[in-house]
């Protein structure tokens, strides 16, 4: 395994070629993490385009369908549940509250904690954009057969 803090040493040690010592075996275009990073620019592309005129970003728009998909959760479980650290979900919920997508009510049995639910406004317009949101999956899919596309989704689960 390689020792991160000597990265900067061996990228100061590459020939001024730029040429990769042949050893180490490393070709960019073969790289998970690259090509993890290319889907996501892809995926996310696509999928701004279906919350362009909404103006809400990927990370707002989960967390959105999921108090669609789960009805009222605290903050805390919502960015469990939407996979977000409680820095980003904080920043997510006060957006959207500030837009009224979201209403923070207090927990009737606990008034530490916040409840969150979708409000009118957030509620039509999750449900206005899931059409969209399914066809964008499925273009994003679209290069793989049928049972590719079941295959890929089943082993990015397993990923994550």
């Amino acid at each position: 395994m390689t020792n991160l803090s000597s990265i900067p040493n061996q990228i100061s040690a590459l020939p001024a070629s730029g040429a990769a010592p042949e050893a180490e075996g490393f070709v960019l275009d073969d790289q998970v993490a690259h090509l993890l990073r290319r889907a996501h620019q892809r995926a996310s592309a696509l999928f701004l385009t279906v919350l362009a005129d909404a103006q809400l970003t990927p990370t707002q728009f989960f967390a959105m369908a999921r108090l669609h998909e789960m009805g009222k959760l605290s903050q805390n479980r919502l960015g469990r549940l939407a996979a977000m650290d409680p820095a980003t979900i904080q920043g997510v919920i006060r957006r959207l509250h500030e837009r009224g997508f979201i209403e923070r009510l207090a927990d009737p049995t606990d008034r530490r904690r916040m409840v969150l639910s979708l409000s009118p406004l957030g509620q039509e317009t999750v449900v206005r954009l899931l059409k969209d949101a399914n066809r964008i999956g499925d273009e994003i899919l679209a290069p793989l057969q049928p049972e590719e596309q079941r295959l890929f989704l089943g082993l990015l689960k397993r990923l994550v």
